[in-house]
């Protein structure tokens, strides 16, 4: 399989679609401050897969030992309870997509990735980019920089659901992310808010 080449731009661009400005800069000052080694290991230990639509880059049970930069396409996170879906996450272009606490704490996942497009992925296996980041202090402060901000990003958005009612939700993905309301199925939408289909549907209709 091809191997992915990151350039300084490439990995600035990497990180740019989500993160707030105090985040991003700081971590736009790291990574421009990467020196030419670590980034030709980083080269090293990344390599380029392709996913059709509907398979899986993970599945329950197991554990989440690599990492996912989506190069293009559309990814999303989920989990069954009750015999539901419930969709906790997308990613998009630019995004890295993992299940925070397998990876972190290499267990069994309770959640499944899944290709809602044909997607382009770049692959970074956990243990490589451990031992690497034992060589390189600059990706220890990188890896905590993002922990950080996915911190910040879980909290606020379990701020949301315990203090806005469907419609505030709805309009703040709108605001925030636009992109999910083009580009995901309603009934992925609807999970996501943790609302019903009909509900979504309402509310789209009065707005």
């Amino acid at each position: 399989m091809e191997r992915c080449v990151y350039s300084t731009n490439q990995c600035l661009n990497r990180f740019k679609i989500t993160l707030p400005k105090f985040y991003l800069d700081k971590i736009n000052g790291l990574i421009a401050s990467f020196d030419k080694e670590t980034l030709a290991s980083l080269e090293m230990i990344s390599r380029s897969r392709f996913f059709l639509k509907g398979d899986y880059l993970l599945r329950a049970d197991n554990i989440c030992n690599k990492s996912y930069w989506v190069e293009n396409g559309i990814l999303r996170k989920f989990y069954y309870h009750n015999s539901r879906e419930i969709t906790t996450e997308f990613y998009f272009a630019n995004d890295l997509a993992i299940s925070f606490d397998s990876y972190i704490l290499q267990k069994p996942s309770r959640e499944y990735i899944q290709a809602l497009t044909d997607t382009a992925v770049n692959v970074t296996d956990y243990t490589n980019f451990q031992n690497l980041k034992a060589k390189h202090p600059q990706l220890q402060d990188l890896d905590f920089l993002l922990t950080e901000y996915y911190a910040l990003w879980l909290e606020e958005k379990v701020f949301e659901l315990y203090t806005q009612n469907a419609t505030q939700r709805y309009k703040t993905l709108l605001r925030k992310s636009p992109h999910i309301i083009q580009q995901v199925q309603l009934t992925q939408i609807a999970s996501y808010l943790n609302i019903s289909l009909e509900t979504l549907s309402r509310i789209r209709a009065n707005i």
